[in-house]
């Protein structure tokens, strides 16, 4: 019997014994197998590095502090360390391009190893944790929202449909200028007003009327102008918050502590936004319900209620894609055709004689008996020049959406480990030296000469204001359309000039977009026949 429980003892003890070794076995060929990878990639040839990280910061406290925009603060990291170099952001790694060349490799070679969006905290908050589309990760959702956007209001067909909507709201805009003039001149047929606001408010109602099927304010009527506040806040509040980047970012682990309160501001912001579009989507089902027709037949609310109802969507119930996709729109459009249009005006107010080639253009290529529309922007090449002029020396985003890599990947010669965010600075690529003589200097000659064959649509990496790529704005055509017939529409029905002989500010305010950090105060006058005036009164 003792021999019996001895051979059992024996047995069970080799038995632990064997599991203990294969255990430190498999332990140290994981090691090995870690270290092996590990001084492989460290042998790789790895982008500049800034000196002066600090542990567990890495690089933060060079921007702790510091005035100047991120994009300006970059690219004088850029002059002297390259055209690709890395920062240490926390515990993550951050790849800085600040060159069309290695664009061209990222959004070309490397465009799927790099489609993925990082999960910051602000888009966490304020994009329903990342189902609105734009920030979502690169996957079939992504690809399927795309999809959906592009046919349902961004296709030529769709487009076409709403072009009465756009061309209202452009009379309108139009219209209220002419009456404030009328009402505030001041002597002989002069109004100061701040084109930036109005700006604001055209861009806002454009997109509100083609996503939802509302306006706000304004004297050609509209809903509840405390309403308009309101959203216009939440707008300005979401581009500055998503600029913000807050210490969870950067160390996960000390995401408890709310430096600045900026996740609290985000929380508050996120719970705006949700509460007014939750208001349209009930206004919509409950008209759809009864049977009424809503005011604008073929918002894309109307749309995403019916394409949704017969689909199914993994994970996400509809209402929270069909509020997050129309807030992606309404979002990206409004802010974006305001800046665009509000750099562009102070970039002709700061070089008259450009100003004054734009509106001669107009006067011969349209006239003054009729306004213009949209089927004359194609013979209005100079004031296209101005256009791809000013998204060169103010691109709306200076510093492109952020991207994350899918996996390990080569750039320029350079390891870049899955996982890295990466960051391109378009200011600095649009005023490269050796691309563009004068890179400071507004020249839309340029356009129409040595850079004739240069668009904004993408594929030419000297120059890609809404980027390039899988990842590239997927409403630019439909923006730059609207630019084009905003800026001729004003351009032909009023003359221009500062109040003071002060030069225009052109300081950016920090966030996502470049937006003009002070109004824009423009003296205003009437430039055509008081019947082109009472037109615009009349039609609406």
């Amino acid at each position: 019997m003792s021999n019996s429980k001895h051979q059992v003892a024996t047995q069970f003890l080799f038995s632990y014994v064997n599991a203990i070794t294969a255990g430190l076995v498999a332990l140290l060929l994981f090691a090995y197998n870690y270290l092996v990878r590990w001084f492989a990639v460290a042998k790789k040839p790895q982008p500049p590095k800034p000196a002066g990280a600090w542990p567990l910061l890495g690089h933060l406290p060079l921007f702790a502090g510091s005035q100047q925009l991120p994009h300006i603060m970059l690219g004088d990291l850029a002059d002297k360390y390259g055209p690709i170099f890395t920062l240490q952001i926390g515990v993550h790694q951050a790849l800085v391009v600040s060159s069309w060349e290695v664009a061209k490799e990222w959004f070309t070679t490397n465009d799927i190893a790099s489609a993925n969006r990082p999960s910051f905290t602000a888009a966490k908050y304020l994009t329903y944790d990342g189902v609105m589309f734009g920030l979502a990760p690169y996957g079939d959702y992504w690809r399927e929202m795309r999809k959906l956007v592009t046919k349902e209001l961004l296709s030529s067909r769709q487009l076409e449909l709403l072009k009465r909507v756009r061309m209202s709201e452009i009379e309108n805009f139009l219209k209220e200028l002419h009456i404030c003039l009328i009402e505030n001149k001041i002597g002989s047929d002069h109004v100061v007003v701040d084109l930036k606001q109005r700006f604001s408010d055209l861009s806002l109602n454009l997109i509100l009327r083609l996503v939802v099927g509302k306006r706000y304010g304004g004297t050609g009527g509209g809903d509840d102008k405390k309403e308009a506040g309101r959203c216009q806040k939440a707008i300005e509040s979401f581009f500055r918050l998503m600029g913000v980047f807050v210490l969870r970012d950067a160390i996960p682990f000390l995401g408890w502590l709310d430096v600045g309160g900026h996740e609290k501001a985000m929380k508050g912001t996120a719970k705006e936004l949700d509460e007014l579009v939750s208001e349209w989507l009930e206004e919509h089902r409950s008209k759809r319900n009864s049977g009424e027709v809503a005011n604008e037949q073929h918002d894309f609310m109307s749309v995403m209620l019916s394409v949704l109802e017969c689909s199914d969507h993994v994970g996400c119930d509809s209402d929270t894609i069909n509020k997050s996709t129309c807030l992606n729109l309404i979002l990206g459009a409004s802010e974006t055709t305001a800046v665009v249009l509000t750099w562009t005006i102070s970039l002709l107010l700061n070089n008259t004689n450009t100003l004054k080639k734009a509106q001669e253009e107009l006067d011969m290529m349209v006239g003054r008996e009729r306004k213009v529309n949209e089927s004359d922007i194609s013979k209005l090449i100079y004031l296209q020049a101005i256009i791809k002029e000013a998204l060169r020396v103010c691109p709306p985003t200076p510093l492109l959406g952020p991207r994350e890599t899918r996996k390990d990947c080569t750039i320029n010669g350079y390891h870049v480990k899955e996982g890295t965010w990466l960051f391109t600075n378009l200011s600095k690529i649009h005023k490269d030296p050796c691309i563009w003589p004068d890179p400071l200097e507004f020249k839309p000659e340029r356009f129409l000469t040595s850079h004739k064959h240069i668009d904004v649509k993408g594929q030419n990496f000297e120059l890609t204001p809404f980027g390039s790529g899988r990842r590239s704005c997927p409403g630019s055509s439909f923006g730059l359309q609207m630019v084009a017939i905003v800026l001729a529409s004003f351009l032909q029905a009023f003359e221009i000039s500062t109040p003071t002989s002060a030069p225009i500010d052109m300081t950016g305010k920090f966030g996502m977009t470049n937006m003009k950090a002070t109004p824009l105060e423009v003296l205003l006058s009437p430039r055509l026949s008081p019947e082109f005036y009472n037109f615009y009164r009349e039609i609406i």
